[in-house]
């Protein structure tokens, strides 16, 4: 577990850079009328991904190649691509400043209290009420500890201790900006409308139907399908329309509405519906997840459009982050006490309840009567339900942040820099 780990952070730290790398090097090489089509080019190349990474990773799972295929495949990807990452054109903004000197100018001290904010935040949410209970000293340590490293990090960004107002690692002068700041909440809404339903969905379909890893990730193809779809359309759209605001209030409607029938599943929903209310979903999170990218670098000034991709990148990827460990604590949370209800009397401990919320595959499920197992697998479904309210919450605030937003145009220029 511990190589998994260690593995998955470096997996992760290569994908952060050339998802962020990919965005800057699009950024520049494109005119506004150009850059929305593009960007919704990653959504749907995303999106491919998406579609076929559980699939596929499902199939090694399932199959004689074992789960750990599932990782060794990023190796043949890798070597694939090679030709194409040396034939992406480069872009030096400092072209005079050695290497060793950009290094020194980076934010460390920043970049390890933003880590330690986001670290701590998760182990709460993961560990308490779950392995911790609520009132353990634990759980109120950490807790604590994340509010200390906020503190911490706020004071060190203000002031630019240990770098400089050029340097620092968040850019704190966008907070004065009123579109910056809504395009920010709206990117992170978006990012909750998203992920969620990528993650339980496929939960759902292995507690309610039964349905193998691989069964469970092809329930995700009409979700992702529809949402690439409209990740494009939007990117297609938007220079046509040119205001904005219009497509956050789409995003917001469809999350808002889709999450709230969500909410209302139980484990005899038929699929037909499922399919329907998260397409809904889908079309509110594929609307609003691409479009910052496009409309912040055209707001600021082209000195500062690094770092506009990045303040939405800390948007997007940081309300990911926190929607899923919020969601992941309510499930838990949830699903434990009413699974302990459920079961209460039987002789099951406190480990095999959590075992059986952790996998449909349990034996809890195979050594209980068939209207017991009915009743668990209800309730473990009622919980995932709970989870949606964060998806009514991310439409809600979406499309309050549309309605605050400038209803201005959104010149798409050609730009003298395309490529």
């Amino acid at each position: 577990m511990d190589a998994l780990i260690v593995g998955r952070v470096i997996a992760g730290i290569g994908g952060g850079g050339m998802y962020l790398g990919n965005l800057n090097l699009i950024t520049l090489n494109t005119s506004l009328r150009e850059r929305s089509i593009y960007m919704g080019g990653i959504g749907i190349v995303w999106g491919a991904g998406t579609i076929l990474g559980p699939v596929v990773g499902g199939s090694f799972a399932d199959s004689g190649a074992t789960w750990r295929w599932s990782f060794y495949i990023n190796l043949v990807i890798f070597a694939l691509m090679i030709p194409a990452m040396i034939l992406i054109p480069s872009y030096q903004p400092q072209p005079d400043v050695p290497t060793l000197t950009k290094l020194k100018q980076l934010d460390w001290v920043g970049a390890l209290l933003n880590a330690g904010l986001y670290v701590s935040f998760v182990i709460a949410l993961t560990f308490s009420g779950t392995t911790w209970a609520w009132r353990d000293g634990r759980t109120i340590g950490t807790f604590v500890a994340c509010f200390v490293v906020l503190i911490l990090f706020s004071i060190q960004q203000y002031f630019s201790i240990f770098t400089t107002p050029t340097n620092r690692l968040f850019p704190i002068s966008f907070l004065k900006s009123r579109t910056m700041v809504l395009l920010y909440i709206a990117s992170a809404a978006a990012g909750t409308a998203l992920f969620i339903p990528v993650y339980f969905i496929p939960l759902y379909f292995q507690f309610s139907r039964g349905d193998s890893g691989l069964q469970a990730a092809v329930r995700l193809l009409p979700f992702i399908c529809v949402d690439i779809t409209f990740v494009m359309g939007q990117g297609i759209l938007m220079p046509l329309v040119q205001y904005y605001f219009p497509f956050y209030i789409l995003s917001g409607i469809f999350a808002l509405i889709g999450g709230a029938l969500m909410y209302t599943v139980t484990s005899t929903t038929s699929p037909a519906a499922i399919y329907g209310f998260t397409v809904l979903i889908a079309i509110g999170a594929g609307i609003g997840s691409q479009a910052a990218y496009s409309i912040a670098p055209a707001k600021v000034h082209p000195s500062k459009i690094p770092d506009s991709i990045g303040f939405i990148n800390v948007a997007q990827i940081g309300g990911i982050v926190l929607a899923l460990s919020i969601s992941g604590a309510v499930f838990q949370n949830t699903a434990f006490g009413s699974l302990t209800n459920v079961l209460a009397g039987m002789g099951f401990s406190e480990q095999d309840v959590r075992s059986a919320i952790a996998g449909s595959k349990s034996s809890v499920f195979e050594s209980v009567s068939e209207e017991v197992r009915g009743r668990a697998i209800e309730a473990i479904v009622q919980a995932m339900g709970k989870t949606y309210m964060l998806v009514v919450v991310a439409g809600a605030v979406a499309l309050v942040s549309a309605v605050l937003m400038r209803k201005e145009r959104l010149f798409m220029e050609k730009s003298t820099r395309g490529a």
